[in-house]
């Protein structure tokens, strides 16, 4: 994310905090009522935003996580693809060997 991004974002929150003010105001709300429930909406969307943060750096489906899997599998697959048929050969024979030994 882009520093302009992050500021468009702080300000859009800022912005919707004072729409939801207004709007509870526009209800019929006093302003100190208004106030706290538009404050309410704001934290409850954070603590929402936030938990589904967590939820997604546990379960590892954060974009880092998948950039580094896919240039993992590339690299293997590189590493793979300039083996020469002997040496791939060889290398299953060694892992039929292990297999053999660990049953």
């Amino acid at each position: 994310m882009r520093r302009i991004d992050a500021i468009g974002i702080g300000f859009g929150v800022f912005l919707a905090g004072g729409l939801f003010y207004a709007g509870f105001w526009l209800v019929g709300l006093d302003n100190q009522n208004a106030g706290i429930w538009s404050q309410v909406l704001l934290v409850g969307g954070l603590v929402g935003w936030l938990l589904t943060y967590i939820f997604r750096a546990v379960g590892k489906k954060m974009t880092y996580h998948q950039q580094r899997e896919e240039y993992e599998e590339a690299f293997f697959q590189k590493r793979l693809d300039e083996l020469t048929p002997e040496q791939l050969a060889q290398i299953q024979a060694e892992i039929e060997q292990e297999k053999g030994t660990q049953v």
